[in-house]
């Protein structure tokens, strides 16, 4: 139980270290002051400029990497590896805990992003052919409906369905993707709410590729 913890502990540490609102304090900026308010890739790229949201992207996915690959295979001072806990579900614990730290940040006051590119690359770090369905998923969406929200919540529900098809017999695997699509679901509440409204922000003509106005 001590190693479960700790190591826990320490991947909802290392989520809370945000992409955006660390490279943010460098530039002199709180990104949670502009345009959406959100402390995730898609207001970086929309308020900061490719560059920065592909840093932003770059640190936020790599997190999750590390809380699944490498922190659950840590040995660490003082702690013991515990025989009786099995490292695919040491794993997964990892996983939701890098992802809550980004969404509740303990070092930036418990507001943070959305938690999706952390998903993705946790997703990424525990099964790699997991990652092609779920972002044809998110992008055909995007393209469809031009909602990030919505696209990100369909991309979760996607992953829960390839796991139970591919690897039904997976608990762990299985149980962190409903976990998760959960999570993100009620992340996007607010989104939901303004989709219900009509008041949501689109994509429009793919801004992702286009220069950033000045």
């Amino acid at each position: 139980m001590l190693e479960l913890g700790v190591k826990t502990l320490l991947a909802y540490l290392l989520g809370s270290l945000l992409g955006s609102l660390v490279l943010g304090r460098l530039r002199g900026i709180d990104i949670r002051r502009l345009g959406s308010g959100n402390a995730g890739a898609t207001n970086a790229l929309r308020t900061q400029g490719k560059l920065f949201a592909l840093s932003v992207l770059l640190i936020d996915a790599g997190k999750g990497v590390i809380a699944v690959r490498y922190l659950p295979q840590a040995a660490l001072p003082g702690v013991a590896i515990d025989p009786d806990l099995a490292r695919a579900w040491l794993a997964v614990a990892c996983g939701l805990a890098v992802i809550v730290g980004h969404v509740y940040p303990v070092w930036f006051a418990f507001r943070g992003g959305k938690g999706v590119a952390t998903m993705i690359g946790v997703v990424g770090a525990i099964e790699p052919r997991l990652l092609a369905p779920v972002l044809g998923c998110w992008l055909l969406v995007l393209v469809l409906s031009g909602y990030v929200g919505l696209a990100s919540m369909c991309a979760g529900a996607a992953l829960v369905a390839v796991v139970y098809v591919l690897e039904p017999g997976n608990a762990p695997l299985l149980t962190f993707c409903a976990a998760i699509e959960l999570f993100v679901i009620f992340t996007h509440r607010a989104n939901i709410a303004r989709m219900r409204a009509g008041e949501e922000h689109r994509v429009h003509r793919l801004w992702l590729f286009r220069s950033r106005p000045v």
